[in-house]
């Protein structure tokens, strides 16, 4: 049919979308809703992850409310990483759920569909355009969902400046706009990628020791950052600093061989015989 189609000179009609690609397209749209009216955006349950024998996580629970600042810590090879790769679909659980809101599954969606529904990651160390300006760098983010060639050479409008501008102010480099991001100091380097992934407006951000190797005024300036973000973004800071984890939680989650030890306030968690012995201690 085709193939009488184009000695005729008639364009050939489209081929119609599989079954499978439609219910692919439509679960993207579902997966790009979540629904978080129960004010849980993050509800982890029984997951369990194994690597050749060694027990990651062990049917770790967790939940996290909208707007809610949360700090994960526990010593090495408490599963915290490992935690992190399942929300963002890096590591797929062997057991357990784990939903994004009350509707959207992580289980199935990969990292992209999972960035895209409304999860950020930032790890330790920064990773930026180095040789784009700090403006530049936000600008890429913004439009990181398009074409490299429109990305580089559309004109912004109005109101992307102005989103520009507005997340340049709260990471505080708006003076240092034009500046060469990979002249930046190491906290700067810091607030720019989480400036980058603000630009992408997610609904919860997993931050990575975020204050390692930073000066005691940009891990203070750290500090009133997140704190400012808390309440329009959910944060999950894992940190070893305790210091700075008593400057910004409210809520404490410690880790321990793959599952919750304890849970609550920080000045709770710093007299508690558990966590003591097996972290704070140390």
């Amino acid at each position: 049919m085709v193939a009488m189609e184009e000695s005729l000179g008639i364009e050939p009609a489209p081929e119609r979308p599989s079954v499978d690609a439609a219910a692919d397209f439509t679960r993207a749209i579902e997966h790009g809703r979540p629904d978080f009216a129960h004010g849980v955006i993050l509800y982890l349950d029984d997951i369990s992850v194994s690597f050749d024998g060694f027990q990651a996580l062990n049917k770790l629970s967790l939940a996290i409310d909208v707007g809610e600042l949360r700090c994960i810590i526990g010593p090495n090879g408490a599963g915290k990483t490992t935690m992190m790769d399942v929300i963002t679909g890096k590591t797929r659980a062997d057991s357990g759920t784990a939903f994004f809101g009350q509707n959207v599954d992580l289980r199935e969606m990969s990292e992209t569909e999972i960035a895209r529904a409304g999860i950020g990651r930032k790890f330790q160390k920064p990773t930026i355009f180095e040789n784009h300006t700090v403006f530049e760098n936000l600008e890429l983010s913004m439009k990181a969902d398009k074409r490299v060639r429109t990305a580089l050479f559309a004109k912004l409008a109005s109101d992307e400046r102005d989103r520009i501008a507005e997340t340049l102010r709260l990471i505080r480099l708006d003076d240092a706009a034009d500046n060469v991001a990979g002249l930046l100091s190491h906290g700067q380097k810091q607030w720019l990628e989480i400036g980058m992934l603000l630009m992408q407006e997610p609904k919860l951000l997993l931050l990575d020791e975020p204050v390692a190797g930073m000066s005691d005024d940009e891990t203070e300036r750290t500090a009133e950052l997140f704190v400012s973000l808390a309440g329009k973004h959910s944060l999950v800071v894992v940190e070893h600093d305790m210091a700075f984890v008593a400057r910004i939680a409210r809520t404490v989650t410690v880790l321990h061989e793959g599952s919750v030890l304890a849970e609550g306030p920080m000045d709770r968690m710093q007299n508690d015989p558990r966590v003591i012995e097996v972290y704070l201690g140390r």
